[in-house]
């Protein structure tokens, strides 16, 4: 199995760079390492991926509103926030290898080994007895499955811990009674470990030291929580409302790795939703809800999604889970959705001396509220997408002998492209100009592209493995009656439609209004 994942995320990459989805940041000087660039197909896929949620979270709730905060902001935003002071990754390196490593993350993977081995006599158990196989109670009963299960558990509540309290000697620790070894050299030479700042810092203008410093953001929720009177005054919003907003952030990592999934310069999709104190975990309860919705609403298996709770909790935090998405490489999160109390409100309103607070007409009082936040990473949903939606099938060529497609099944409504407009020949003027006075007119409705290079079974195979929904096909029919042949990407049917119904066809097949009632 871990095999077959591995070879999956090598063919996901390799795909990225040779259609044009994404490219290594700098390449021609050998790249920078964990910065990447967004090819042309690329581009369109993430914009879709943004539009789909800012549409889902802005146009479908009254009370949600948007907002494009800088991404630089005052220094001491970073002091409140506990950036500055907290925003920190516990890094080991191995003497031997030269290698350096999140200490909780090395932790992290020897828990998952023992996942595995639980998951394993589970399979194992499942074919052993077939339909009268009672997981729950296969995992209640068998003494290696408890066994791991208390190992794993016990593993998971000291890493907790030794978070929570900021105890670097302890996960040092862990490290050694565990036998974890580096995963590159197996050396076990390790040094200690000790706290390491996420934050990009620069300077402002021409001012040195420290009172010239700025910060990079990390996350995007401190412009939110900084303009949140802003917002209600001038949009007039009651509690509960939320603000939204798609912007870059840059975190420091220590181990970048895993292609687009953990990155230096990336692109976050937050929302941050202001309650009345006391009503938050109702409103968490809700906001997991919805956004579990919005993924499953792309055709995302049930078993390719989990929720994961945290076992360390921010130090704003009062409860906070993970949607999980199964990555090439596994389950790891994808969204987060957390109860960030009034904490960052509060924390600003002292630092500041300025009041955040809201004024309830109802219960004739004022307070600072409370917030629930959803939080998800737009590079890590533009994986997710890519990594489900390449495929490679088996189907008949055109002389009805079994070939080997690549294809990209990506929901018609993020797909980059909508439709290809493809003359049936290229050297016959007639079908040629045909096909590009329909292109023309179907541009000003959806991304579309014309097409003429190749025979047409190979324009096929180029449209499928960049994800095109529909390909229309002019022939001489075509110049006869005025009617074209449609191709589904997925069920491969062709279809003979008059030609002034394409753009009404394909608006309908590729609109995000299905996403949107879903």
């Amino acid at each position: 199995m871990a095999a077959q994942q591995s070879d999956q995320f090598k063919r996901v990459i390799a795909h990225c760079k040779e259609y044009g989805f994404i490219y290594q940041s700098s390449e021609i000087y050998d790249g920078l390492s964990a910065v990447y660039d967004y090819g042309p197909y690329g581009v369109e896929l993430k914009n879709n991926i943004k539009q789909y949620w800012w549409k889902a979270m802005v146009q479908m709730h009254d009370n949600i509103v948007g907002l494009d905060a800088a991404i630089f902001m005052d220094p001491q935003t970073w002091k409140a926030s506990g950036h500055v002071d907290a925003f920190n990754d516990p890094l080991i390196d191995n003497k031997d290898s030269k290698k350096r490593y999140r200490a909780d993350v090395l932790i992290e993977d020897y828990m998952e080994k023992i996942e595995k081995k639980i998951n394993k006599e589970v399979v194992k158990a499942q074919k052993r007895f077939g339909d009268a196989f009672d997981e729950n109670q296969f995992r209640e009963t068998n003494q290696r499955v408890l066994a791991n299960q208390a190992k794993f558990d016990a593993v998971r509540d000291r890493l907790a811990k030794a978070m929570t309290d900021g105890n670097m000697a302890e996960l040092k620790t862990m490290i050694e009674e565990y036998d974890i070894a580096c995963p590159e050299s197996g050396s076990r030479n390790w040094t200690e470990v000790r706290q390491f700042n996420l934050m990009f810092s620069t300077q402002l203008g021409n001012i040195a030291g420290e009172a010239g410093k700025l910060y990079l953001r990390p996350e995007t929720a401190q412009g939110i929580f900084v303009n949140f009177l802003n917002v209600q005054k001038t949009t007039r919003q009651k509690l509960p409302f939320g603000i939204a907003q798609i912007g870059k952030a840059f975190r420091n990592e220590i181990v970048a790795r895993q292609f687009i999934f953990r990155m230096r310069e990336f692109e976050q999709m937050e929302m941050q939703f202001f309650v009345a104190p006391g009503e938050e975990m109702k409103w968490y309860e809700y906001w997991k809800e919805v956004r579990m919705k919005w993924h499953k609403a792309l055709g995302t298996p049930d078993e390719k999604l989990r929720f994961h709770d945290h076992d360390n909790l921010a130090h704003y935090a009062n409860a906070a889970v993970d949607v999980q998405f199964e990555f090439p490489f596994g389950f790891k999160e994808l969204e987060g959705i957390h109860s960030r109390t009034d904490f960052d409100l509060s924390e600003h309103q002292k630092l500041s001396g300025r009041k955040l607070q809201y004024f309830d007409p109802e219960k004739q009082e004022s307070y600072v509220p409370y917030v629930v936040e959803t939080s998800i990473g737009c590079d890590r949903m533009f994986l997710t997408v890519i990594s489900q939606a390449l495929q490679e099938e088996v189907v008949p060529d055109a002389k009805g002998n079994d070939s080997t497609r690549t294809v990209m099944k990506i929901h018609p409504a993020l797909a980059p492209v909508k439709c290809a407009v493809l003359p049936l020949l290229k050297n016959r003027e007639e079908l040629t100009s045909k096909a590009k006075e329909l292109f023309n007119e179907l541009r000003f409705a959806f991304n579309c592209q014309y097409d003429e290079k190749d025979a047409i079974g190979r324009r096929y195979r180029r449209q499928d493995a960049i994800g095109t929904p529909y390909c229309i096909t002019i022939d001489f029919d075509t110049l006869e009656d005025n009617t074209v042949t449609i191709r589904d990407r997925d069920t491969l049917q062709q279809e003979r439609i008059p030609i002034d119904k394409i753009e009404g066809i394909v608006k309908e097949k590729v609109s995000m209004k299905a996403l949107l009632m879903d």
